[in-house]
């Protein structure tokens, strides 16, 4: 037998189903986002991201139990790390949240692509790694992608203040989830992926039933069900993807990670109402090439 034919018996090398599985998941993430969005008006963050969370733990729980990770692939000599990851993962989801109740849904998930961007630069400062002309490249595509972006809002006198407080948190999501991501590397070594997300998901819970003395909403049943809805349809889209990882190489998927963004653009043209404006048509290819540049940079060096 042939090294050719044995590499196409491995059940794990399956790039079709690995693809399949990267795009379902882009589709599921944005599903989760249109129950946020819909409910964003009436309900309050926290609560929302106590339900997405709580309810994403049952794909989750039952997923890690298939794979015989449940209860004992939990174990870990790193709890303060994992503690560190999950704060950091739980405010970056309160902060996309947030952004996506102040934008439309397209814009919101525009803004969270450049969390590579900011995993680049903070690799360089936190980590000492080299800078390189691909991350200078990156960080400049990304910047220039948010000024197009901004800059007709600030360029208005009367300034939608929510607005521009939805792109501030939209700029410290990316933020925080560099910082996330660059904690879920250094837990790789050691720890399962299971762990890492079921750790996460129980922090996030407990970030957002601690905002209960703050006030939650009484949701109708329509409501609860938008909010069941998110948290099931995020722990699926986490399960996809991955599970698409491990059938399919990391460089395969990269291209399909930017088909994610279709999702909420049509989200926004035919749930929303929404329309295309010409500050996002621009801004779109200079983010997307700026996060393409450092993402695909830091999987030529791996």
């Amino acid at each position: 037998m042939t090294i050719e034919s044995s590499a196409n018996a491995d059940p794990l090398n399956r790039p079709a189903l690995g693809i399949f599985l990267r795009i379902l998941s882009g589709a599921l993430f944005a599903a989760m986002a249109v129950f946020v969005k819909a409910v964003s008006v009436d309900v309050p963050v926290g609560q929302i991201v106590f339900f997405r969370s709580a309810f994403a733990l049952i794909p989750l729980v039952v997923f890690l139990w298939i794979r015989g990770e449940f209860p004992g692939g939990l174990a870990t000599k790193r709890p303060l790390d994992h503690l560190l990851r999950s704060a950091l993962g739980t405010a970056a989801m309160f902060a996309s949240f947030a952004s996506i109740a102040r934008l439309p849904l397209a814009e919101a998930t525009l803004l969270g692509y450049l969390s590579p961007v900011f995993t680049a630069i903070a690799g360089v400062i936190i980590l000492s790694e080299r800078a390189t002309v691909w991350r200078a490249a990156g960080v400049l595509l990304g910047t220039v992608g948010v000024v197009a972006l901004v800059w007709p809002e600030l360029g208005q006198t009367a300034a939608d203040e929510t607005r521009l407080i939805g792109y501030g948190f939209g700029l410290l999501m990316g933020l925080l989830t560099a910082f996330a991501l660059i904690m879920v590397r250094s837990l790789s070594r050691t720890e399962s992926p299971g762990a890492i997300a079921f750790y996460f998901v129980v922090a996030s819970m407990a970030g957002g039933i601690a905002t209960l003395p703050f006030g939650w909403a009484t949701p109708s049943l329509n409501q609860l069900l938008y909010l069941v809805g998110a948290g099931i349809f995020g722990g699926f889209a986490h399960i996809c993807m991955t599970l698409a990882f491990r059938y399919t190489e990391a460089s395969r998927l990269a291209p399909f990670e930017y088909l994610a963004i279709v999702w909420p653009i049509l989200a926004d043209l035919i749930l929303f109402g929404e329309p295309l404006t010409h500050p996002f048509l621009l801004a779109l290819p200079l983010v997307l090439s700026g996060a393409a540049v450092a993402a695909l940079e830091a999987r030529r060096r791996a």
